[in-house]
């Protein structure tokens, strides 16, 4: 089977003609024109204009407990899937954005006694990803970490930066009946659960 280790092109096959912000917020949008590389040419696109949203890099971590036989999701309103079918209030893991030159680690450390209580020290990466590289350039750093839980959930989360941030124990035996219901709307979570479900087949 043949593995895609490299991209067909790279950074000299691209040239950026422009770029310049058009709104400054929560989120940053820059108006980009550049133009690519075609593939199996030697020519380039006519330049393109697109939107870019600029956001920090994120991190996040499912927290489990193989002991308990249980894992932390949580649960808080999301503008994102305010038009969500179902409801806005979406289940995911515990994650937030870098400060600074902070690292995931540091990170997923400090989010994960703010949104849960639970202190976490081992950490094992799992992916490195662009959630939706079509118009985002935020970057998220997913881990997963074995930790003790409490014995119930409970809220938290800093409410001075609107956070009201619900936490749910769920038992492993659930995770299937999880990963087949239709609240699981964002892509890291899915991912954790998924690399969760493996974990546990090996126990």
């Amino acid at each position: 089977m043949h593995i895609l280790q490299h991209a067909t092109y790279g950074h000299k096959d691209f040239k950026i003609e422009s770029r310049e912000f058009v709104f400054r917020g929560f989120v940053q949008v820059e108006k980009v024109c550049f133009k690519h590389r075609l593939f199996n040419q030697d020519t380039y696109t006519p330049v393109i204009s697109r939107e870019l949203i600029a956001r920090k890099e994120a991190a996040g971590v499912l927290i489990y407990d193989d002991q308990q036989q249980k894992f932390a999701l949580i649960e808080q309103f999301r503008v994102g899937a305010i038009l969500d079918i179902d409801s806005p209030w979406q289940l995911e893991i515990i994650a937030g954005v870098l400060d600074g030159n902070e690292s995931p680690e540091s990170c997923i450390k400090r989010e994960s006694l703010e949104e849960s209580g639970c202190e976490v020290d081992h950490l094992e990466h799992l992916f490195t990803f662009y959630p939706s590289a079509g118009a985002c350039n935020e970057i998220f750093h997913l881990y997963s970490a074995q930790s003790r839980l409490p014995s119930e959930g409970g809220i938290f989360g800093i409410p001075d930066e609107g956070e009201n941030i619900k936490l749910h124990l769920i038992q492993y035996s659930e995770l299937n009946i999880l990963l087949n219901s239709n609240r699981l709307r964002n892509a890291p979570v899915i991912m954790a659960l998924q690399w969760l479900k493996q974990h546990i087949s090996t126990l």
